[in-house]
């Protein structure tokens, strides 16, 4: 596992055990999608200053069926050893990382908490420098110097951060041996590590509305973190939505759960009737029914995500008696994909002759749809947008400069433009999109004045939404199904780059007023976006290429990691792509590929539709 360095030995004969036992294998991530493999779990630390990588490539192959333990400190270890031993224990299934203390002096064992700062992924093997800090060789200085590539924050948050890494870790005599008396906070770990040890979590929250939609706290969010894989993965999930919202997801997310609400039992599992049992201490006590059954929503769709057995919630005082209980089937009007449509297999796209058509799994060839975008041939079309419950549509005129609105049904009135472009012909309306709350969102490349729309209702008076320091202007747009997330692809030069928004609601006046706030990169590695779609709660289907490749077309998660769904067939020249939000179900992919429409059904390859169509969508 790892090669025997100069005054060292090999630390796979000592420094950890393995144990085999069922766990699933980690997804890929798509920030980590880099050669290398572990920081720290196998480098090997000379006594000599030299500076030098350390190849761990072989743990990076660790079996989906093996745990991994540290071992304690020998006696008489030199530094680089128990460094090398210190570094391994952070990387093993240990809990609480008792195994890691125990390299630590004994003025620092307590007082460690490796989740009290960020968790560092660095990309390829450190390179480590070892260097006596006096010559009566009483301490040791060690530097560990990599690339970094993302962070976990304190609160699970996964987000995609390059930069150099350099952190110092000093060991000093403590009792006739070498001890760890200073170390960075938080953990470090490398590539396959990081794949091995942890695991892509949605919990899930209380969109935060305003006086708009549906009402205040009825749609659920996903709110996508990393916990440790083999840890105890019931009760850690349940806990991290106790802890609450992620930092980003916070402003426009809430918790039913009351402020100080703790699990009291140690450890929570599923038991042989499928039922999730979960008592709660004191501060939950005095819950309503309906806000009782709102937590154990969060609870059963968090926990569901990751054990699709869980068919109920019951939630308990801390004496045990009930507080309320919550059925998988009772739960769906709180699901996050309520608002994703009825047809969660049907899509839409412009065929030849610029109208409107339909096409469902099972179908061969597409359909006109009823009304003036289609069958009633009242509009030539450039894009279209459904609105959720396939009731209305949303089009843009062939020219760009015109949006409309009208009834999915034969004789609809096409009406007046809801929306006329500022910038003529040269820019345009972008391809409109529909939230879960029935409202239109549109944007206007006008590139004096760009501007992003929102048209409540529908067919309310167009209002802007600012967008603080957005840096281009904005060419494509799909807002989640929960109306407080909105993926924006925007232009600057002749670079498109995919950032994620947050939607919030302020009310001032009596008057509802929204912005876009705190856009975050979530591609960062792919030089050019062509295209992107919702593929569920915390999943984007994204086309585009890093630089010098090829385009791919691959799902990303929201945090800018690389979902875990399988890999996609290779296609190139997208210029559209179409998936569902639901979950219940798997539906096709729909792509726009060299002005034809493509279609990829489950288990299968993708296949040609029509040799001209465009602009491609499922219901949003």
């Amino acid at each position: 596992m790892r090669e025997k360095a100069k005054g060292g030995r090999v630390g796979a004969e000592r420094k950890r055990r393995q144990v085999r036992g069922p766990h699933r294998r980690a997804a890929g991530l798509g920030a980590l999608v880099v050669s290398g493999a572990l920081l720290a779990g196998c480098a090997s630390m000379p006594d000599s200053g030299e500076v030098r990588p350390v190849d761990s490539s072989q743990r990076a192959d660790a079996d989906s069926q093996v745990r991994v333990y540290g071992v304690a400190p020998h006696k008489g270890e030199r530094p680089q050893e128990l460094v090398t031993g210190f570094l391994e224990a952070t990387t093993s299934d240990d809990p609480d990382y008792g195994t890691a203390r125990m390299y630590l002096a004994k003025s620092k064992q307590r007082e460690w908490d490796p989740a009290g700062g960020d968790t560092v992924v660095l990309a390829e093997p450190p390179q480590v420098h070892v260097e006596r800090a006096d010559d009566r060789d009483q301490d040791y200085v060690v530097t560990l110097i990599g690339k970094q590539v993302a962070k976990i924050d304190p609160k699970h948050a996964y987000k995609p951060e390059e930069g150099t890494y350099k952190e110092r870790i000093h060991v000093a005599r403590e009792g006739g041996e070498w001890r760890i008396d200073m170390l960075p906070p938080g953990l470090v770990v490398g590539v396959a590590d990081f794949q091995r040890i942890y695991r892509s979590v949605n919990k899930y929250y209380f969109a935060e509305l305003g006086t708009s939609g549906r009402g205040k706290e009825e749609i659920l969010v996903a709110d996508p973190v990393y916990l440790r894989k083999r840890i105890d993965p019931v009760t850690s999930t349940v806990n991290a939505v106790l802890d609450g919202p992620t930092n980003w997801l916070d402003p426009v997310a809430a918790t039913a759960f009351p402020t100080g609400t703790k699990v009291v039992d140690r450890r929570l599992s599923v038991d042989d009737s499928n039922a999730l049992k979960i008592r709660l201490n004191k501060k939950a006590a005095g819950t309503n029914q309906e806000q009782c059954r709102r937590m154990a929503a969060q609870l059963l769709y968090t926990v569901q995500d990751q054990s699709a057995k869980v068919s109920q919630v019951v939630l308990q005082r801390e004496n045990g008696s009930q507080l309320c209980s919550l059925a998988r089937e009772d739960a769906r009007k709180y699901a996050p994909d309520q608002a994703a449509g009825r047809g969660a297999d049907q899509q839409y796209f412009v065929d030849a002759q610029h109208r409107m058509v339909s096409l469902a799994d099972g179908d061969e060839e597409p359909r006109r749809v009823p009304g003036p975008f289609g069958a009633d041939n009242a509009l030539q079309l450039r894009s279209v947008a459904v609105d959720r419950k396939e009731q209305r549509a949303a089009g843009v005129a062939n020219n760009g400069q015109a949006l409309y609105v009208a009834g999915m049904e034969a004789g609809a009135s096409l009406g007046d433009p809801r929306v006329t472009a500022r910038g003529g012909v040269k820019s345009g309306l972008t391809a409109p999109s529909w939230d879960g709350l029935g409202d239109l969102w549109v944007a206007d490349q006008d590139p004096d004045r760009p501007r992003l729309l929102r048209l409540p209702g529908g067919t309310g008076s167009p209002e802007e939404v600012q967008v603080p320091r957005l840096d281009g202007r904005i060419t494509g747009l799909r807002v989640a199904a929960d109306g407080v997330r909105v993926a924006l692809l925007v232009t600057k030069g002749d670079r498109t780059s995919l950032k994620l928004g947050r939607v919030e609601r302020r009310v001032s006046g009596g008057r509802l007023s929204l912005s876009v706030q705190e856009l975050r990169s979530v591609a960062p590695r792919l030089e050019q976006v062509d295209a992107v779609s919702w593929a569920g709660g915390s999943r984007l289907l994204v086309a585009g290429n890093e630089q010098g490749g090829l385009q791919q077309l691959q799902y990303i998660d929201t945090d800018g990691s690389l979902s875990n769904a399988s890999a996609l067939p290779g296609i190139t020249g997208v210029r559209g792509v179409a998936a569902s939000e639901s979950a219940a179900k798997a539906p096709a992919l729909v792509a726009e590929r060299d002005g034809g429409i493509v279609r990829l059904l489950p288990d299968s390859n993708w296949k040609l539709v029509t040799k001209e169509g465009s602009a491609p969508v499922y219901p949003g």
